[in-house]
């Protein structure tokens, strides 16, 4: 069983992309979770988790989301390697996102506010 949960912030906009030669667009970003034990200073440390969400999950999740705003995330993990610049192998850890929670509310152009509890789902 291939499953995760998460829930944190976003650490910058989504990056929404249509990559060449596949019908879907996809949307990456970073989540920030926090956890729960404190460090020697007495400090709570987060963990940066990338996450990659596909088709029109994808484009709400851009539209929607912003930097700052709390989100759930629930897919699978996927690990990948790759082949850098200097032909050094790198590894490639990220979250593929089957659903994602619009957890907060915020504020719209108009002054009006968005419902949290949206949902970006599915591929």
């Amino acid at each position: 069983m291939n499953s995760v949960v998460i829930i944190g912030r976003l650490c910058k906009d989504p990056d929404l992309k249509y990559p060449p030669g596949i019908e879907k667009a996809v949307a990456t970003f970073t989540v920030a979770v926090n956890r729960t034990f404190k460090n020697k200073e007495g400090n709570y440390e987060a963990d940066f988790i990338p996450v990659q969400v596909w088709g029109k999950a994808a484009e709400n999740c851009a539209n929607y989301l912003q930097k700052g705003r709390q989100v759930g995330v629930s897919g699978r993990l996927q690990v990948r390697s790759y082949e850098a610049q200097d032909g050094t192998k790198r590894w490639a850890t990220e979250v593929v996102a089957d659903r994602v929670e619009f957890l907060e509310y915020a504020k719209s152009d108009g002054g009006q506010s968005e419902p949290a509890g949206l949902s970006a789902e599915g591929f």
